[in-house]
């Protein structure tokens, strides 16, 4: 086993081995549960009022995103659409 000597004392080195991450955010703020959602499902996107009312129906999950903070972020795409969007997990629902 190897030892760290501290001034004139020698601890193992487990002891002065830095705290796993989960000990460090555990501390400030409870860790997030996993994405709700995976690559491959259709959702139903609902939009925010700041972006376009057209924009909200049935997306496919392209990919999962960190989190903002609160809450998780996927990258979406409408089969009607050239393009992606990223939209929070509290903006999508399981399409039945």
């Amino acid at each position: 086993m190897s030892a760290v000597k501290i001034s004139a004392i020698t601890v193992p080195h487990h002891v002065v081995a830095a705290p796993a991450p989960h000990q460090v955010l555990g501390a400030a703020r409870p860790m997030l549960r996993a994405h709700k959602f995976r690559v491959g499902q259709t959702v139903l996107y609902t939009s925010s009022p700041v972006s376009r009312p057209g924009a909200s129906g049935a997306y496919k999950v392209v990919k999962l995103l960190p989190s903002d903070g609160d809450d998780y972020q996927y990258r979406i795409k409408n089969s009607g659409e050239a393009f992606e969007r990223v939209a929070k997990e509290s903006q999508l629902e399981l399409d039945h």
